[in-house]
């Protein structure tokens, strides 16, 4: 049972990551394409706020079985490594520069550290 409550925080982070930057990139292109007409922003501040519910227990669930909350950070930054630039370049069709893509390496990197060191 403690297993399969430690892979419901793990997703309820990783979709609660999905969903807050879906909402982001979907809100600055969409503002972007309207002008600067808030009221379009409307769906995606809901949509932030469900996925900042499934963070915050995702976060809760996760420290009460591992008891590590540095494990907890390492996966959710993990998350926001995977997630943000598939979605941006679906979204975007933008591919990153030789320095953001440098950057997105390493970052990678250190998560595994924290993770595994």
């Amino acid at each position: 049972m403690t297993l399969m409550l430690k892979i419901a925080a793990m997703a309820a982070i990783f979709l609660g990551e999905a969903l807050s930057i879906c909402a982001e990139l979907i809100a600055s292109r969409q503002f972007g394409k309207s002008g600067g007409d808030l009221t379009i922003l409307w769906p995606m501040f809901l949509l932030v706020c469900l996925g900042g519910i499934l963070l915050v227990f995702g976060y809760a669930l996760g420290y009460m079985h591992l008891q590590n909350i540095w494990i907890i950070v390492a996966i959710s930054v993990g998350a926001i490594l995977i997630v943000e630039p598939m979605l941006t370049f679906l979204l975007f069709r933008d591919v990153p520069t030789a320095g953001s893509l440098i950057g997105l390496v390493l970052g990678g990197f250190g998560v595994l550290a924290a993770i595994f060191l």
